[in-house]
């Protein structure tokens, strides 16, 4: 009985794991799939480029087609229906009111039934505003029918129940606000298209004959986005910038990183200390940072004055113009090398730690050098550490913003996450931000595979 019952407790599933997994699974759904799925959405759809087209003049009659946002439209003929409450905010909305009126007693006839509150002159209302009574307008005009008519139901395509004498003294029961449809006729593809469409969607001309359409209530997806993109005078300009920051800024970073991590690694006298001052540029501000290097490169900067105090210079000299684009780049690579080589040197400090020392002092006996041990002993085994700091100081350096900013101003040198800023706060190009966000993303993405796969241990090689 006691070994069926350990068989029972080793066969037991074991759900911890599973359940430990459910946050990170939230986390990446919330905060990473979603918002690059609504990115890349906003990239390649157009919203409320479509209208479409309803055989009847009801919103749940079949759409027999579509026109395009923009398209000139001839309106053939219109018609009035309730709409909902909800709705009488959207912009573009055009309405008539209606009310049901009631002859009072002792006029001519007793009548209920709905008339145009262009008919109606309002005499009293409640004190929520609500008209209680009126009396019927005259219609002036030779030509025009004295009578008002009254219909069945809130609409001048239901039937007519009766007429109204001018001055008719009548309550008002209820009211409906009622949108305007129109019948209209457009092109498409040189073919002609005709439908009931709401009010809202279309802006009409003076003669009320004709308009076009001014939004669509569907979208498509489409390429425009990417290729105004593609063609924005300044996206090769923050393409080359990025990928030529990419180039030198992380080699001499890796290089540098190296370096501080052999010198902790050493273990010399004062090492924590040569640690923490190294690390002292995790803790600024990628603004912080810009500002501070702009200050040393500005006009009457610290190097303009360290340089004349030495004598090198009688005038200073102005670095940071459009006529002296390399020094802007130059000061970049400076300021970002000095803000994030920590980083790396961070993850490659980690990374040596859990290299054995035994390894290290062999290959020292056997007569390695230092460069030979670095090489062949060091770096080997470092190759998973450097994959996760490549692929991060590369996602990094996409993303740099904050600098070319406070260094540059973003015009005479920019880069993609700039021009990204600069579509969607200065231009309100939404659709087109986010193309260049989803660029970013792609290029970050296609980087961090190829890290993988050309960093690759000796075990997941054989594998």
């Amino acid at each position: 009985m006691s070994e069926q019952a350990s068989s029972k407790r080793r066969m037991k599933f074991n759900w911890a794991p599973y359940v430990l997994i459910i946050p990170s699974l939230l986390y990446l759904l919330l905060f990473f799939a979603w918002p690059m799925v609504q990115a890349l959405v906003l990239a390649v759809r157009e919203d409320d480029v479509l209208l479409g087209l309803h055989e009847q003049p009801e919103r749940g009659s079949h759409v027999i087609g579509v026109l395009a946002r923009g398209t000139l439209i001839e309106i053939q003929d219109r018609q009035a229906n309730i709409v909902p409450r909800e709705d009488l905010d959207i912009p573009g909305l055009i309405t008539e009111v209606w009310y049901k009126v009631q002859v009072r007693d002792g006029e001519t006839e007793q009548l209920e039934g709905w008339a145009s509150e262009r008919r109606i002159r309002v005499r009293e209302t409640d004190e929520e505003g609500n008209p209680t009574w009126g009396t019927v307008r005259p219609v002036i005009g030779a030509d025009a029918d004295p009578l008002t008519p009254v219909y069945i139901e809130a609409s001048e395509a239901s039937d007519i129940i009766g007429w109204l004498q001018p001055q008719t003294v009548v309550d008002i029961l209820d009211q409906a606000t009622l949108e305007i449809w129109y019948q209209i006729a457009g092109e498409r593809e040189e073919e002609a298209l005709a439908g009931w469409v709401q009010s809202r969607y279309i802006r009409t001309y003076p003669d009320t004959t004709e308009g076009r359409i001014d939004r669509g209530d569907t979208g498509q997806f489409t390429t425009r986005f990417i290729q105004r993109m593609i063609n924005d005078r300044f996206f090769r300009p923050a393409l080359y910038t990025t990928l030529l920051l990419m180039v030198i800024i992380i080699p001499i970073q890796f290089v540098l990183a190296i370096i501080m991590a052999l010198v902790i690694q050493a273990r010399i006298v004062g090492s924590s200390i040569f640690l923490g001052i190294f690390a002292i540029a995790l803790g600024v501000s990628d603004l912080a940072v810009g500002i501070v290097w702009y200050s040393i490169f500005t006009h009457f900067g610290y190097l303009n004055s360290i340089l004349q105090g030495l004598g090198f210079i009688q005038v200073p000299i102005t670095y940071l113009s459009a006529d002296t684009r390399h020094w802007i780049i130059i000061a970049i690579v400076m300021a970002e090398i000095w803000r994030a080589t920590a980083i790396v040197m961070v993850i490659v400090v980690a990374g040596m730690q859990s290299i054995s020392q035994d390894v290290l002092e062999a290959a020292e006996v056997f007569g390695a050098t230092l460069w030979q041990r670095v090489r062949f002993v060091i770096l080997p085994l470092l190759k998973p550490s450097l994959q996760v700091a490549l692929i991060l100081r590369t996602i990094l350096a996409f993303q740099v913003f904050a600098v070319v900013i406070a260094i540059g101003g973003g015009d005479v040198v920019t880069v993609l996450a700039r021009e990204t800023y600069r579509q969607y706060y200065d231009l309100r190009n939404f659709n087109v931000a986010a193309a260049y966000a989803s660029f970013i993303l792609l290029l970050s993405m296609v980087t961090a595979v190829f890290y993988l796969r050309a960093v690759r241990t000796q075990e997941e090689v054989s594998g």
